[in-house]
């Protein structure tokens, strides 16, 4: 029987997960595969300008052939999944999180987050320099350099905010459900529809999407340091 002034054994308590290891491991590789396909394209490496050229063709006798299906991908592109649509969202979020939720600091984050996206896509588009498709019947047209595609970083960079702050207020599971999916429909599409229309390379898509979802991932961490 132990003493009566022993002191009890008190078991050590086991080490804390590396909760952010997975996170930024995943922020890294995508950062770097962002970063070299950045540099592909501004180098013009021939088997990636080849592989934009032989598919954004073939897409486009598909568009020419399709009028049906190219008018809805204009609607959807230039109103739906517009990127000043995209923003308009987020300003509807950021008041509703400032007045609903007395959430300022996140509201002004979000705001600021999408200022950011849209100022980087720009400075990139004028870096790189890359020109849009050319066609001879061209079903669409577009205005400034092509890399990285703006609707595809924005609808990235939206959908993946407005996720992450679902998650954070505890959504429900068939909200969450609905907002997953709405997400890669929007995301998926504005892509698909970009190339449809002729007015980007594949690559540009790809492109506007990894830094649409590393801006995200810096964006949430710099949260995270702000409201564990």
């Amino acid at each position: 029987m132990p003493s009566p002034h022993t002191s009890p054994v008190v078991p050590e308590a086991p080490p804390r997960p590396p909760e952010h290891r997975p996170s930024t491991a995943l922020l890294g590789v995508l950062a770097v595969c962002s970063a070299l396909l950045l540099i592909l394209v501004a180098a013009k490496w021939r088997p990636l300008t080849g592989l934009d050229r032989d598919i954004a063709s073939a897409v486009h006798r598909w568009a020419v052939d399709e009028p049906g299906l190219t008018r809805t991908a204009r609607i959807l592109t230039d109103w739906v999944w517009d990127p000043w649509s995209m923003r308009l969202l987020c300003g509807a979020v950021a008041l509703l999180l400032w007045y609903r939720y007395a959430a300022r600091w996140t509201a002004v984050w979000l705001v600021v987050t999408c200022a950011v996206g849209a100022m980087v896509q720009q400075v990139l588009k004028a870096a790189v320099g890359r020109a849009r498709p050319v066609w001879p019947d061209p079903v669409d047209t577009a205005h400034y350099a092509a890399f990285p595609s703006g609707h595809a970083m924005t609808a990235a960079l939206t959908f993946g905010l407005l996720l992450w702050l679902l998650r954070r207020h505890g959504a429900g599971r068939a909200l969450w459900g609905w907002a997953v999916a709405l997400a890669a429909l929007s995301v998926t599409g504005v892509g698909l529809t970009r190339v449809w229309l002729g007015v980007h390379w594949p690559t540009d898509v790809l492109g506007g999407w990894l830094l649409g979802i590393v801006t995200v991932a810096l964006a949430v961490r710099i949260h995270g340091h702000r409201h564990p």
